[in-house]
């Protein structure tokens, strides 16, 4: 009898499931996706919903807590903002009159810098505005110019570029990161939205100033980077801090897009929903130091190593060495899978010692970061007729005696 109960329980459940599936429309229902390995062993823990370390220079993931997650991002929208404006070339000396509707972003509700309708400001400080300060009047103010009279045109715009980027987890709803059900990014998306952004000189000296002016017709602003990491005095500022962008909302808690470089390494956090305002700072602070301290770039491939011995023609027994040209660096460290993969050529019948034969292919993680040209160790000269008929022989006297 239970076991009859327990059948029908069983089966009641699910139909309900069924129903359930059926009924919830696809969007409500949660997306599954796919999350990378969290970090190698030894790797720091942040006190944060999600975030991400990855070297700047190649892309590759090095540590993080679900980097993949969705997730409100808050301001750091802004930094695809500025992409986006830099990508397609726009004129950083153009100006621009500020509207009714960008001005109203002015007030105690959101972050902003305090334009006023009809001012006349140049696109480079309305980036500026937008990023240091995190105005969020001032990114209206710029995205709707340069969507020709329509912020909607502009983040259309914004989603384009995500598509183009490959971003599975990244979709923007508005300009300034309001918290919105359609404005979301990862960790790891606004990681490489920020890598592409520090592509421009223009982008990285914005995100670096502690602080500046912007000026409209008849007057100067002074803004101050919401950023510690780069405001010397802080409490909270960091040497080898570049930039970048905070943000802060209900939805996203407090985060950071941080950037860092010392001598030839550079690296880029993203922290988001951290446990506090300042603890965000201190989060990133030890995503830093701890690439900086794990991770350095280091000869993968070393001039003068060996990678192939070359059978001689005509010579059984003797080769001679292909070795590395030059030098191959890149990152190592934690967690880095390094493969070098090297093909050569026959042997010639002569080569002079440094002739190309061959290359050394190097790749980190999948990802291929160099290569070097394989040269003869040392020298050959042809093989002469002496020893390409001792060489015949020996060939078939061993066919002979193997039949």
């Amino acid at each position: 009898m239970r076991a009859r109960m327990n059948l029908v329980k069983g089966a009641a459940t699910f139909i309900t499931l069924l129903i359930l599936l059926v009924l919830v429309p696809v969007s409500d229902r949660p997306v599954a996706q796919e999350t990378k390995s969290q970090a190698p062993p030894g790797s720091p823990k942040l006190a944060a919903g999600s975030w991400t370390l990855i070297d700047a220079d190649t892309g590759l993931y090095l540590a993080g807590k679900d980097p993949d997650k969705r997730v409100a991002i808050a301001s750091t929208t802004k930094i695809m903002v500025a992409l986006v404006a830099l990508d397609e070339g726009v004129d950083l000396d153009e100006h621009v009159t500020v509207s009714e509707d960008a001005a109203s972003y002015a007030g105690s509700i959101y972050s902003n810098v305090g334009l006023y309708p009809y001012d006349r400001v140049s696109v480079r400080d309305l980036l500026t505005a937008a990023l240091v300060p995190s105005g969020t009047d001032a990114v209206y103010a710029l995205t709707e110019h340069l969507g020709d009279g329509s912020v909607d045109e502009f983040v259309a715009r914004m989603n384009d570029k995500a598509k183009e980027l490959g971003l599975d987890n990244t979709q923007f709803e508005n300009p300034a990161g309001i918290d919105a059900r359609g404005n979301y990014s990862s960790a790891s998306d606004l990681a490489k939205i920020t890598r592409e952004a520090m592509k421009y000189p223009e982008f990285r000296e914005i995100v670096g100033k502690p602080e500046a002016t912007i000026s409209t017709q008849d007057r100067e602003i002074d803004v101050f980077t919401t950023n510690l990491l780069v405001a010397p005095g802080s409490g909270y500022d960091y040497g080898p801090a570049t930039g970048v962008k905070t943000g802060t909302s209900a939805q996203a808690g407090p985060c950071l897009v941080a950037t860092a470089e010392s001598g030839d390494e550079s690296y880029i956090a993203v922290v988001l929903d951290a446990a506090g305002d300042l603890q965000r700072f201190e989060a990133a602070t030890t995503a830093l130091e701890y690439g900086f301290g794990e991770y350095e770039r280091e000869p993968l491939v070393e001039r003068g190593d060996s990678y192939a011995d070359l059978k001689l023609p005509y010579r059984r027994g003797e080769t001679v060495k292909l070795v590395a040209a030059k030098d191959v660096s890149a990152l190592a460290g934690p967690g880095l899978e390094v493969e070098r993969r090297p093909t050569n050529e026959e042997a010639p019948p002569s080569a002079e010692t440094g002739r190309k034969l061959g290359t050394v292919a190097v790749s980190v993680e999948g990802r291929k970061v160099g290569n070097s040209p394989l040269v003869v160790q040392k020298g050959y000269e042809a093989a002469s007729l002496w020893q390409k008929v001792t060489y015949w022989a020996g060939g078939l006297k061993r066919w002979i005696l193997s039949r």
